[in-house]
């Protein structure tokens, strides 16, 4: 059954087009920097924002309409594979992500949970044999159920603590035989409200054997998958445990987890962290910890979660340029955690909303790559810091300083002369390489 009748393939029309379903920026065989563009990106669509999310928020019930709208919750989930095998070949993405609620519904037991699960995955697998689509990774939901009130991993509660086990347990072997890539963890209620009822120590360790539990789990059952840990702040907890990169690598690196471990950054979190993505990308990556994106951009003037699709170039083309710099994302990918507006309900919107988060990822990885081959901002900075470099910066960044030496220096030098950061300048070449492009 076909779902998206009225949307033919996603063709790259070049900017010159007035196509609305084409692309003016992507083109998947264009090289960058010697690599096909497709390579840099590694696109994903996700499956909870594009093929279950209605458009429902606080105020008001669903607004999508979807083809599998008036069907019982099995089938839709079933038409819901096929309409994710339609789309990504219609789009032109090679990977999607989910969540294991997110594919099939929960039962009257876990037993009838997974139950539905392996009829789902097995449509998944048949799909992805005959499309040559692939899983840049899954995750478990263990947020949503109201028995994960009080966490999941950090879970006051034994009994919810053993219930996640078994469901991760479950998440796991789906991923090794989906031939995940990744697999996530997003602690979505893995935080605290008070520190009046809340033993903080318990809660960490205890979050901290579920990944050793995880870990070894996956080795015992040769799943390779890279393991990504997604920080965000925040809601719905007023203390996310993983609020954001440098919390997380704390915690990794406190719970002998760092070895196995990278993370998944969001832009979206990254605002509501008080940082912008570019920043977050850095600090993973100084650290050896960045592992995939999660694209979409917040709301600056909404103090919440908003997940829209992708739009700014200034902030894509930072973006890109940091993951270049970094060396690229690796096994990872960008995954389109994001959603159409509450207004744009239709199919067609499901289309215009990627071409568009695609466009400016393209257009952005376009713009970093001529920042790189430029050296507009590697030369800039080398120059700002020159002072390392010799004399008595090289003898600090060398390790062969001493207080002692340093007194020494300055007690001479009486006049310390510092120049501009020349700021403004270099935003206004970022602008014109950006529209350069």
């Amino acid at each position: 059954m076909a779902y998206f009748k009225n949307i033919g393939n996603i063709a790259y029309e070049g900017k010159g087009s007035d196509n609305p379903l084409a692309f003016k920026h992507y083109n998947p065989q264009e090289i960058v920097l010697g690599k096909p563009m497709e390579e840099h990106l590694r696109f994903a669509v996700a499956y909870w924002h594009t093929f279950t999310a209605s458009g429902a928020d606080p105020f008001g019930v669903g607004t999508a309409v979807r083809g599998w709208d008036s069907a019982n919750e099995m089938d839709q989930a079933k038409m819901r594979v096929e309409a994710n095998f339609e789309f990504l070949s219609k789009i032109g993405i090679p990977y999607y992500c989910f969540h294991d609620r997110d594919i099939a519904p929960e039962g009257s037991s876990l037993a009838e949970t997974n139950k539905n699960l392996d009829v789902i995955v097995d449509l998944l697998e048949e799909g992805m044999k005959a499309s040559g689509a692939k899983l840049l990774w899954n995750t478990a939901n263990m947020f949503t159920n109201p028995r994960f009130v009080h966490g999941a991993g950090t879970t006051s509660n034994a009994d919810v603590y053993a219930y996640a086990g078994a469901q991760l347990k479950k998440s796991l072997e789906i991923g090794k035989r989906l031939g995940a890539e990744n697999y996530v963890f997003w602690g979505g209620r893995e935080g605290y409200e008070t520190l009046l009822n809340t033993d903080m120590a318990l809660e960490l360790d205890n979050l901290a054997r579920l990944f050793h539990m995880a870990i070894a789990y996956s080795k015992e059952i040769g799943f390779g998958a890279q393991f990504l840990i997604e920080p965000k702040p925040k809601e719905p907890t007023k203390h996310q445990y993983d609020f954001d990169a440098a919390t997380t690598i704390a915690f990794l690196q406190k719970y002998d987890l760092k070895d196995y471990f990278k993370l998944n950054l969001e832009a979206n979190h990254a605002t509501l962290a008080g940082h912008t993505f570019e920043h977050e990308i850095r600090v993973a990556a100084i650290n050896g910890m960045l592992g995939s994106l999660d694209a979409n951009q917040g709301d600056l003037l909404l103090g919440w979660d908003t997940d829209e699709f992708p739009t700014d170039l200034f902030s894509t083309t930072l973006t890109m340029y940091e993951v270049l710099k970094a060396g690229g994302l690796g096994k990872g990918g960008v995954n389109f955690d994001a959603k159409v507006r509450r207004g744009s309900f239709e199919d067609e919107d499901l289309f215009l909303a990627h071409i568009a988060g695609m466009d400016t990822y393209a257009w952005g990885l376009k713009a970093a790559a001529k920042l790189i081959e430029e050296n507009v901002i590697d030369g800039f900075v080398d120059n700002r810091y020159r002072s390392f470099k010799e004399g008595i910066g090289a003898e600090i960044v060398s390790g062969r300083a001493t207080l002692a030496s340093l007194e020494q220096y300055a007690l001479q030098n009486n006049v310390i002369k510092n120049e501009s950061g020349r700021l403004e300048r270099i935003k206004l070449q970022l602008n014109e390489i950006i529209y350069s492009v």
